[in-house]
C-alpha cells in the first residue's frame, strides 16, 4: 500500500515560492530573446497629395517589413484594430535622410516601391491580404494594402506612403524624392475596379508598419528589464529565507 507524504505547512509554502520564483525566471529568459521590434505609424492625408514620411537608421544589417492596413483594415503590429475605408497607397523606400534621399533599388535595378497601379517586378504589386481585409468596389472583392520585405545594409532610410495615384517620380527614373510626385488623384481620393466598372470613394486614413527583426538604431547601454531583476530578487529572497529557516545544530 502506498501512502502520499503530507508535506508541513513552511514546506508547502517553499514548494509555491519556488514554483513563483521559477516562473517569473522562465518569462526573464523569454522576454530576454525577443529580439523583433516595430513600429506603427497611423494618421489622415489632409489631401490626395499629401505625403506621410518617416526617417529610421540601421546600425547593422537587417530584414524589414512594411505593410499597411489603411485600405482594407486588420489589427497592426502594435495591436490597434485598423478600420477599413482608408484609401489605397502606394509605399516607396528610398535611401538617406528625406532631404537628400533617392530611390532605394535592388540588385536588377528595381526600384523598391508597391502599390496595385505599379508593375516595378518583382516588387509590386505584393498585397498584405490578408492579413489585411479586402475592400468590394462593384462585384470584386479588391485588395489594395501593400507589403514589401526586404534585406537592408546599415544605413538611413525613408519611407514613403502616398496615394497610389500621387507618385513619387523618382519611381520612374531611380531618382531623388526632391524630384516631386506626379499626380494622377484628380484632387480627389478614388479607387476604381477597371473589370466590374466601379469606383469607392476612401478617406484620407493611413496605417503603416516598419517591422525590424532586430532592434532598430544604436541604443544605449541596456538597463537591465524588469523581468531579469524579478527573478533575482525573488531568488535573493528565497535564498533568505532558507538561510532564516534552516536548523543549526546545538552547539556541545
Amino acid at each position: 500500500m502506498h501512502y502520499r507524504a503530507i508535506a508541513r505547512p513552511e514546506e508547502r509554502e517553499d514548494l509555491v515560492f519556488k514554483r513563483v520564483t521559477l516562473t517569473f525566471c522562465l518569462l526573464a529568459v523569454t522576454a530576454m530573446g525577443l529580439s523583433a521590434e516595430s513600429f506603427s505609424y497611423t494618421g489622415t492625408l489632409g489631401s490626395p497629395e499629401g505625403v506621410f514620411q518617416t526617417t529610421f537608421t540601421l546600425t547593422g544589417a537587417d530584414t524589414i517589413t512594411f505593410q499597411t492596413w489603411g485600405f482594407g483594415g486588420g489589427t497592426n503590429a502594435a495591436g490597434q484594430v485598423i478600420s477599413a475605408g482608408g484609401f489605397d497607397p502606394l509605399i516607396a523606400l528610398f535611401s538617406g535622410p528625406a532631404a537628400s534621399a533617392t530611390m532605394y533599388v535592388d540588385g536588377l535595378g528595381n526600384p523598391l516601391a508597391d502599390a496595385d497601379n505599379l508593375s516595378n517586378s518583382p516588387w509590386s504589386f505584393v498585397g498584405n491580404c490578408p492579413t489585411a481585409g479586402s475592400v468590394a468596389i462593384g462585384s470584386d472583392s479588391d485588395c489594395g494594402d501593400d507589403y514589401m520585405q526586404v534585406s537592408l545594409a546599415a544605413g538611413t532610410y525613408t519611407l514613403v506612403l502616398t496615394d497610389a495615384n500621387h507618385i513619387p517620380a523618382a519611381i520612374f527614373d531611380n531618382g531623388a524624392l526632391s524630384e516631386g510626385f506626379d499626380d494622377l488623384t484628380a484632387g480627389v481620393f478614388q479607387t476604381c475596379d477597371p473589370v466590374s466598372d466601379a469606383c469607392i470613394s476612401p478617406n484620407g486614413n493611413y496605417a503603416v508598419d516598419v517591422v525590424y527583426s532586430q532592434p532598430e538604431n544604436t541604443p544605449p547601454v541596456p538597463e537591465p528589464s524588469t523581468f531579469p531583476l524579478l527573478c533575482i530578487g525573488l531568488a535573493a529572497l528565497l535564498f533568505a529565507k532558507h538561510f532564516h529557516s534552516r536548523h543549526i545544530s546545538p552547539q556541545p
